[in-house]
């Protein structure tokens, strides 16, 4: 995996959101058996890896049962195996059986190739900030959507880490890095538009926590997924 500079932070830093979907965590459940949703969503960032160009992910099944999945992954760098980037780990659940006529398709990776001019990740997956620690996706869409039409965990890491920062820096005032990322996916996201609303804490030795809700505001105010995050400073 490249790293582009829009992965990265005001820091140089490597951020959470593109690292978990990097490696998604679902427990060795592939889609052309079942119908895989993830439930937990955890990263720990050992080195921000400011000088890294492209990462490497080294996934390893734990267990998987006829509902629930276990998995874990180094991410290193590439060039050098030995440097540990991140820890992942992870919980998947099984839907139920891939539908009749499921056929594999062609889709390979779009290749981006990285440029100052490239638009923030948030702007991407079309995530709007409304006030400070309030961000907005729209209605859901095909684009946005996994193949369960429900919300793709994608969108939903992006737009929860682009608030948890902004909250903790606004606290911390001054820019952060990311340490640890834990995401809890509680609900299918069915209609949106879909919101955050969180609050940031002020730890010791530098260390900030933030916790986050996505709400589907089309839904009954459902919360798709729960994020806690730490952050500290440089």
């Amino acid at each position: 995996m490249n790293v582009r500079h829009d992965m990265r932070n005001d820091l140089g830093g490597l951020t959470a959101a593109p690292l978990c979907v990097a490696s998604p965590e679902c427990g060795g459940f592939n889609d052309d058996v079942v119908v895989p949703n993830p439930l937990i969503a955890s990263l720990q960032i050992l080195d921000p890896a400011k000088d890294v160009k492209r990462l490497m992910i080294l996934p390893d099944n734990l267990h998987t049962g006829r509902r629930l999945g276990f998995s874990r992954a180094l991410l290193v760098d590439a060039d050098n195996t030995d440097r540990i980037i991140a820890i992942s780990t992870g919980v998947g659940l099984s839907l139920g059986d891939a539908p009749e006529g499921y056929e594999k398709i062609d889709n390979p990776p779009i290749a981006v190739i990285d440029s100052p001019d490239l638009p923030p990740l948030h702007h991407v997956f079309g995530a709007t900030r409304i006030s400070l620690g309030l961000w907005q996706l729209p209605i859901l869409t095909a684009e946005l959507a996994s193949p369960d039409a429900a919300l793709h965990i994608g969108p939903q890491h992006i737009v929860l880490e682009a608030a948890a920062s902004e909250l903790a820096q606004d606290l911390a005032q001054e820019s952060l890095q990311v340490e640890d990322w834990y995401v809890m996916f509680c609900n299918r996201g069915k209609n949106g538009p879909f919101e955050t609303q969180g609050e940031a804490f002020k730890g010791a030795n530098g260390k900030f926590g933030v916790r986050i809700n996505l709400i589907d505001r089309g839904n009954h105010d459902r919360v798709v997924s729960t994020c806690a995050a730490t952050f500290r400073k440089p």
